[in-house]
């Protein structure tokens, strides 16, 4: 291998290396975003809520460090945010679902008649 060969390729993984520190760095601040945005809208109510951002940014921020943590092939890590992203999607159904039982135009129509 030539000195040309080898420093291409270590240039190459340097800017793969790069590239997974940041893609963690940003996951990691999208991920701790979530408690800022808890913390003003409970501020904003008098009371805590917890917004659907909140679960969003829970759950965009878990799988980006789920990839980074797969990457790094740390097993701790990969255990914790794939738990946790399986809550944060669940929390994401549940809500759909209870927003979709409120709005079908089934029950809408058979309660204006009285017929619930």
């Amino acid at each position: 291998m030539e000195t040309g060969e080898a420093l291409l390729i270590y240039s190459e993984l340097q800017l793969s290396e790069s590239f997974w520190l940041i893609l963690g760095f940003t996951a990691q601040l999208l991920f701790s975003a979530r408690f800022l945005v808890q913390w003003i809208a409970s501020e904003r109510a008098g009371m805590s809520v917890v917004p659907m951002v909140f679960w969003w940014l829970s759950i965009i921020g878990g799988i980006l460090l789920l990839g980074y943590a797969i990457r790094r092939r740390d097993p701790v890590f990969i255990v914790g945010q794939a738990a946790g992203v399986c809550v944060y999607a669940r929390n994401l159904v549940l809500i759909w679902k209870s927003k979709t039982r409120q709005y079908t135009p089934s029950e809408s129509s058979q309660a204006a008649s009285g017929q619930v």
